[in-house]
């Protein structure tokens, strides 16, 4: 008996993906665990082995493909069962002297009476081309309805035609409402040159997660500067330490951890909302997204148990995490569980700006590049103009969960951290 093969529930959140590759053909042997397929699904390229043992009957899938999680991918035979490619073999011998009645169901037109033998894949597949298997000549052993001759039918457009088939009509009291105009199609190239790049992977991602969280979460944006001089200072004192160790110590490490400290003093920052059910849902775990731009797009990778982890540590583990994110060597569970995000657009010279909020996550910390600015500072001699190294932080919050003088609060404390190094060791826990 076939085996149909769907994709399966590939994590928090993952409802559809693209198949990159597909590693078998019709009528391969495969072992459980042998990889199949793969399936670029939020953010991440996932590998997919075989849950069964036996012969691939089908293959319904091709690379370009978008696949949600339930739909059937492939079909197998167990261990030592007769498969399709076989039985199609085997078809390949004349029969009709001995099969007459094969034959002449093969060859009649019409629908044919009684059940039409077909896999469940074949059935899904027929299902989703609005092809009736009573139509379909057979090609396979015992009058076998395999996926070619499904396919093969809907292309010479006889998909569910035949006199005795017609399917009903609505009464004439209750006709069928009017669909909705299709705006037309704006022909740009007759204004110049264009071209046309299919929108998926990471870029659809990203506006599916986008528009989520931007028609949810009613963002309200607090804005400040952070002098961190100082702290530039014991930076460049410490990186090449760090290096060595394999990791490389920037501002968004720092930022890492004071934020962890921020967020163990305003709990709700580190919070998620559940509307179904009226409540609050405050972790108590810190696990912290880190937006890595890659050239296929934005990647949130996340830094477990930022609160537990030293400075060193977390430089070594986010080093590790951008490159593997650059090289798409992530794995999908890195992208999962996280608490709260921070975005640093300053490595790439950017200055102010106002993230959106990582949907289910109710905070998102932004990060300029930090400049040299004159700005007033006390000395010994008093008040003086002097150059500083100036960043910009912004943070932008869900206003269902927080307020205004939530987030005043947490820059208080994020920025003190971040302006001395002393207050940066003295927060450590």
């Amino acid at each position: 008996m076939a085996k149909e093969f769907k994709l399966p529930d590939l994590g928090e959140g993952i409802h559809e993906g693209e198949v990159l590759a597909v590693r078998v053909s019709v009528g391969q042997a495969v072992k459980e665990g042998d990889i199949i397929l793969e399936v670029e699904t939020d953010k991440a390229a996932v590998e997919i082995p075989s849950p069964y043992t036996g012969t691939v009957l089908e293959v319904l899938v091709k690379p370009g493909d978008t696949v949600k999680v339930g739909q059937v991918l492939m079909a197998f035979s167990a261990p030592g069962e007769k498969s399709a490619a076989v039985s199609e073999s085997a078809a390949a011998v004349p029969k009709a002297a001995t099969v007459p009645e094969q034959a002449a169901a093969s060859q009649a037109p019409g629908p044919r009476p009684g059940p039409v033998p077909a896999s469940p894949a074949t059935r899904r597949l027929a299902r989703e081309l609005g092809v009736d298997l009573a139509l379909v000549p057979p090609s396979g052993a015992a009058g076998l309805v395999n996926a070619e001759d499904v396919r093969a039918f809907a292309a010479r457009g006889k998909a569910m035609e035949g006199p005795a088939v017609a399917r009903p009509q609505p009464a004439a009291e209750s006709p069928a409402p009017t669909p909705e105009r299709t705006p037309e199609k704006t022909d740009f190239s007759k204004w110049g040159p264009v071209e046309r790049v299919p929108f998926r992977s990471i870029r659809r991602a990203t506006a599916k997660q986008m528009s989520q969280a931007w028609s949810q979460i009613p963002h309200v944006t607090s804005q400040d500067y952070v002098d961190v001089t100082r702290l530039e200072v014991f930076r460049r004192k410490h990186k090449k330490d760090v290096e060595a160790l394999g990791g490389r110590l920037t501002f968004t490490v720092f930022a890492l951890k004071a934020a962890a400290t921020a967020l163990k003093a305003h709990p709700r920052m580190n919070a998620s909302l559940d509307t179904a059910a009226g409540e609050m849902v405050l972790k108590k775990h810190y696990h912290i997204g880190v937006a890595v731009n890659t050239e296929d797009g934005l990647v949130v990778p996340v830094v477990r148990n930022v609160d537990n982890k030293s400075i060193k540590e977390l430089a070594v583990e986010l080093h590790a995490l951008v490159q593997r994110a650059h090289a798409r060597k992530i794995g999908l569970e890195e992208f999962q569980g996280g608490t709260f995000t921070i975005t640093n657009a300053g490595a790439l010279g950017g200055w102010t700006f106002a993230p959106i909020i990582n949907h289910p996550q109710v905070a998102i910390l932004g990060l300029g590049q930090g400049r040299l600015q004159p700005a007033v500072v006390r000395g010994e001699k008093g008040l003086a103009i002097a150059p500083r190294l100036i960043m910009p932080v912004v943070l932008c919050i869900d206003h269902r969960l927080l307020d205004g003088a939530d987030a005043v609060n947490f820059l208080k404390i994020f920025m003190q951290i971040m302006g001395d190094p002393d207050e940066l060791l003295m927060s450590l826990v």
